[in-house]
């Protein structure tokens, strides 16, 4: 089964950079998209063979998420059941026989980390809602988890060190949802491997020069270790100031 996940940074300018034909050529089982940054009734996407949900912030042009699977799924469910955090389209989860799947948009700190606090408590409400999930059926979460979590996850670590996205406190939370039993999927195949990056700042011409940051994650219960088949990062692809990430499971 072949899983992909991407924030398009607005769907419909993806599609007019390629998006669909991206969406055929890699022949998901699953595909999940991040910062759809649309209202419902915006865009139609013919996407034949596939059931598609979408969530929607209640702000205009902003966050949004959408997953589209080729099996249907036995519930849906919208946000994380947190009044705060549901207004902004961020996260929806679809149950399956065996797992569920989970993909998020999480909210970025912000310049001057003006958002750090409310991100905190965000984790913290999202890692809870992982692990009951988890105590029901293993859990599949992928998305853009806005923090490179080690300094091999970004190019630049010393010049980032207080920059959103690469806090201690950003970093911390991520270890933490990691030490409660889930496993970075990318980092399992290859613990060690540099330079390989899912987002790159539309600036200083940084995505030719590879100056960019793995934000954007596979993350999966450590149950499902021996299911893991591959994962990738496909930095090949355009459209948006991230690439698509992959996850094949059996």
């Amino acid at each position: 089964m072949k899983l992909i996940s991407w924030n398009v940074n607005g769907i419909r300018a993806c599609v007019q950079k390629g998006f669909l034909d991206f969406f055929k050529e890699v022949d998901a089982d699953i595909f999940c998209i991040q910062e759809s940054k649309l209202q419902e009734g915006q865009i139609i996407l013919e996407l034949e063979g596939y059931y598609q949900y979408w969530n929607y912030a209640e702000r205009k042009g902003y966050s949004g998420t959408a997953v589209f699977t080729k099996k249907k799924p036995i519930s849906i469910e919208y946000g994380i059941n947190v009044e705060e955090h549901d207004k902004e389209g961020r996260v929806i989860t679809l149950e399956f026989e065996d797992f569920f799947l989970v993909t998020v948009y999480t909210p970025n700190s912000k310049e001057k980390l003006a958002r750090l606090e409310y991100r905190m408590q965000w984790e913290d409400d999202f890692r809870a809602f992982l692990k009951a999930k988890d105590e029901i059926k293993p859990v599949i979460i992928c998305g853009d988890l806005n923090v490179a979590h080690k300094e091999i996850d970004l190019k630049n670590p010393n010049n980032n060190r207080r920059n959103a996205g690469f806090t201690d406190e950003e970093r911390e939370k991520f270890t933490t949802f990691l030490d409660s039993g889930f496993i970075d999927t990318y980092r399992y195949f290859y613990p060690d491997k540099e330079g390989v990056y899912s987002w790159w700042t539309y600036r200083f011409n940084a995505r030719a020069n590879n100056a960019g940051w793995r934000i954007d994650y596979f993350c999966a219960s450590e149950r499902l270790k021996d299911r893991l088949v591959s994962a990738d990062i496909h930095t090949e692809i355009l459209g948006s100031d991230h690439c698509p990430v992959e996850l094949v499971i059996k």
